[in-house]
């Protein structure tokens, strides 16, 4: 079957945007930026900083190999990519570091008692998956961090696979320009 004139001249538009995005997404990776496009974290453009990780701030993180993650993978919530296990780094907010006080229950998630908006975990996906359910009361140690969104309840965060380890962080990021795409 022949595609009429104006729909290959879409088609062909359309393959040259998408290549053309790609090809500036790895510039500007190379270049030490990040584009966010997941619910996660504002939508937009991020830059790498040389700063420590503290809390609030926004990291980008190779997840442990793992078979929380490795599910997730397969499930479709994170992408596959260039990090240790095959997984694609992810964008999260730092809530609790060092000394913290962390519950992470079926409630949710509170830190030195303060409980955190969005952060009561799922029991399914919205395609009736049951979700894994963490669980972990304690101070976290020196090295270990929270990671998880405060903007998305449906994001796949610390609800689901716990505290990250200092050595899975592979950068702080700073927004550059950010969209709120959030519905009011």
């Amino acid at each position: 079957m022949m595609m009429n004139k104006p729909l290959k001249i879409l088609a062909i538009g359309v393959l040259i945007l998408s290549i053309g995005l790609f090809v500036l997404s790895i510039v500007l990776r190379f270049g030490g930026f990040y584009i966010n496009t997941t619910p996660s974290l504002p939508v937009g453009l991020y830059r790498i900083v040389d700063e420590p990780v503290l809390k609030g701030a926004y990291v980008a993180f190779c997840p442990p190999q793992s078979d929380v993650f490795e599910w997730a993978v397969a499930r479709g919530y994170i992408n596959a990519g260039n990090c240790p296990g095959g997984t694609g780094q992810l964008l999260k907010r730092v809530h609790a570091v060092a000394g913290d006080t962390v519950l992470i229950d079926e409630t949710g998630i509170t830190v030195n008692g303060q409980w955190l908006l969005n952060s009561t975990p799922l029991s399914t996906d919205t395609f009736g998956t049951v979700l894994p359910q963490h669980h972990f009361n304690a101070a976290l140690g020196e090295s270990e961090y929270l990671l998880l969104s405060d903007l998305n309840p449906h994001s796949f965060d610390a609800r689901y696979f716990g505290v990250i380890n200092h050595a899975q962080i592979v950068h702080v990021v700073r927004p550059v320009i950010t969209f709120n795409l959030q519905e009011e």
